[in-house]
């Protein structure tokens, strides 16, 4: 053989490419461009990542579920401490009546001091009430944002903007009534508590007394007069502060009207 054939036998392999290395070169660049494109629409995705949680065509999520769950849990255990605030002011009440006509000779204003335990059991219950009306708030607005429109989506929402409103309150949770908006549980448990006290208080000064009623009252070196004064203004604050027309910022079941202040 030729020294010209062996040099075109021995450089032809050298100037031909294999079609494999052409193939990986072709498909190279596509891959490339389309990996640079990806962190671009996932960058657009993270900035809105909770955008779809409760889309109409996605549905409630289990996250909002359990969500809901745990605020109707503590929304419960709120009104229990209510209730069990009120067990003790109905105990003490009957403890304090069953002693003070057990024997004429009992001081009448033993029943006094029952009015001043009660108030004591009323503060405590609206300092509670106002906590409760936190978790009662949010899940009255899940309530009517959700699961309502999940159920008849044609009614719409009760608030547009109550996604707004209940991140706002889970970053500040903050008190939605006032102290004398918690007045409700006056007017609804304690005025007829404090009601049943004063019919006690009036029987056992006129009933069990030998003099006028008004002696009778007397407490000490205090008249009788100037106790029963005291007694009369109470009563009437009380039923001022009970019954007075006002705005209510809470809303509840038996509410059909939201008249909470903007936030």
């Amino acid at each position: 053989m030729t020294g010209e054939t062996r040099g075109e036998v021995d450089g032809e392999p050298a100037t031909q490419p294999s079609a494999h290395a052409t193939e990986a070169a072709e498909s190279s660049d596509p891959v490339d461009t389309a990996a640079s494109a990806e962190p671009d629409e996932a960058t657009v995705a993270d900035a809105h990542v909770g955008a779809g949680l409760l889309d109409e065509d996605m549905g409630p999520s289990s996250a909002m579920a359990h969500l809901y769950r745990g605020e109707v849990h503590r929304m419960k255990f709120w009104r229990e401490r209510l209730d069990r605030t009120t067990n003790w002011a109905v105990i003490v009440i009957a403890a304090l009546l069953t002693w003070a006509f057990s024997s004429p000779s009992n001081p009448h204003y033993i029943v006094l001091v029952g009015v001043a335990m009660l108030t004591v059991f009323l503060v405590i219950e609206s300092r509670r009430y106002r906590g409760y009306d936190i978790w009662r708030t949010r899940v009255r607005a899940i309530q009517s944002n959700v699961w309502s429109y999940g159920l008849d989506p044609d009614a719409g929402l009760d608030d547009e903007r109550w996604r707004e409103r209940l991140s706002r309150d889970y970053r500040t949770p903050t008190l939605k009534i006032t102290a004398e908006e918690a007045a409700a549980r006056l007017r609804r448990v304690y005025l007829p508590l404090f009601g049943v006290l004063l019919a006690a208080w009036t029987i056992r000064i006129t009933a069990f007394s030998t003099d006028g009623w008004v002696e009778t009252a007397a407490i000490g070196l205090i008249p009788g007069g100037v106790v029963v004064g005291a007694v009369a203004a109470f009563y009437l604050g009380a039923v001022v502060v009970a019954c007075r027309p006002r705005t209510w910022h809470a809303t509840g079941e038996l509410r059909t009207e939201d008249l909470r202040k903007e936030r």
